[in-house]
């Protein structure tokens, strides 16, 4: 069995490790936040590292779950660097909801260090990620380094091949488009079924027994929408905002000049200025609620 790093013991990463170990897998966890990995490491009995540089001696399998590329760049090829104390051979896992542009970039300058990188971005959310059965959406052009990682990936979910590097990224940007743009349009639903006198718990029902059912619709807005228990859902406002302008940078670098990914990152970039810091996404409905023209 590879020996395992983790790197990102969040909201996500915190359950994710304790899958791991559940499943087996002993993985040397790391956070730049101290306390929120050695919470982790007592509740799953792992070992807690001091160190990037720590977790790159270590490990041959190096799994990152950090904000945004920029952290993934900085974690693995700045001064004290992940990358720099690999040694060659070793596999850097990206399951963060990482650029897919810049993630080939990164992929590239790892190859110069003898690191392959692999991406592997998750969806689910809190939930999933606690009961181990996120959907896994593995991207990489190294079948030998794609065949050691997935027995340690399916400790926290189902493993989806997504295609050559950044594949993942790329797939996770787009379903997250998708699935902004369906909580959106169900909000608006609602809000218009409203102003016309219809009950919105009723809409809601019958449009589950619809075509126009969605995730949303079935998972988000009786739950916690209608009922005010927007923090309930576990996913910041500002992270779809991020992932759904991936996508829409993603439509301009092929070339697809789109307008309905570019009105979507439009919206929940206008929300996130408009909200407080630290808003769940289902408080998309607000936004829209305040913004009715």
């Amino acid at each position: 069995m590879p020996k395992l790093g983790f790197i990102g013991i969040g909201t996500m990463g915190a359950p994710m490790v304790r899958c791991m170990a559940q499943n087996g897998h002993a993985p040397l966890i790391y956070d730049a936040l101290p306390d929120a990995a050695r919470k982790a490491g007592k509740g799953s009995k792992l070992q807690v590292a001091s160190s990037l540089a720590e977790v790159g001696e270590h490990a041959e399998i190096v799994i990152l779950m950090l904000p945004n590329s920029k952290i993934v760049e900085t974690v693995c090829l700045g001064a004290d660097g992940v990358a720099r104390s690999m040694t060659q051979g070793g596999i850097i896992v990206d399951m963060s909801s990482s650029d897919p542009i810049e993630t080939r970039k990164l992929g590239a300058a790892l190859k110069e260090h003898g690191i392959v990188l692999l991406d592997a971005p998750v969806s689910g959310g809190l939930r999933k990620a606690v009961n181990g059965s996120l959907a896994i959406m593995l991207g990489g052009d190294d079948p030998a380094a794609i065949d050691l990682v997935t027995p340690v990936l399916e400790s926290m979910g189902k493993v989806f091949s997504a295609g050559g590097l950044a594949a993942g990224h790329a797939t996770k940007a787009l379903n997250n488009y998708v699935s902004a743009a369906g909580l959106a349009a169900a909000c608006e639903a609602v809000l218009i079924g409203q102003e016309f006198g219809l009950d919105p718990a009723r809409l809601i029902e019958i449009i589950n027994a619809s075509t126009g059912r969605n995730n949303s619709t079935e998972n988000k807005i009786v739950q916690f929408i209608l009922s005010e228990n927007f923090k309930g859902a576990g996913f910041g406002l500002g992270l779809m905002a991020k992932d759904v302008g991936l996508a829409a940078s993603l439509s301009r670098h092929v070339g697809q000049h789109l307008p309905g990914v570019r009105a979507a990152a439009e919206t929940w970039r206008a929300a996130e200025a408009s909200l407080e810091k630290g808003a769940d996404h289902t408080e998309i409905f607000t936004f829209l609620a305040a913004n009715v023209k």
